[in-house]
């Protein structure tokens, strides 16, 4: 189940074209922390304000190393990654 839900979120990355960027070698992800990074630290803002306004907290990555982290614990839901993989690809949409 959480292979399923890193999954959602991995191919939102990994189907970006580049878009989003993940910081982590693809052997060596984690399927509970997703870190990830924008093309922008200015756009790394926007995301998180419009997640926010979306529903989504928690997605501000580490504060010494910057970017977003989105968590896929146990305790996340199957449609709370499916949500997140959904707001990622309309963001980027609206983004490029």
């Amino acid at each position: 189940k959480n292979k399923e839900k890193t999954d959602l979120i991995y191919n939102a990355i990994d189907q970006s074209g580049g878009f989003y960027r993940g910081t982590v070698e693809a052997e060596s992800r984690s399927i509970m922390n997703i870190p990830f990074r924008l093309q922008s630290e200015e756009l790394e803002q926007q995301f998180l304000q419009e997640s926010v306004k979306n529903g989504f907290v928690g997605l501000k990555g580490h504060r010494s190393v910057g970017g977003l982290r989105a968590s896929t614990y146990n305790a996340v839901p199957y449609e709370s990654c499916k949500a997140l993989a959904d707001f990622m690809d309309e963001f980027m949409k609206k983004n490029r």
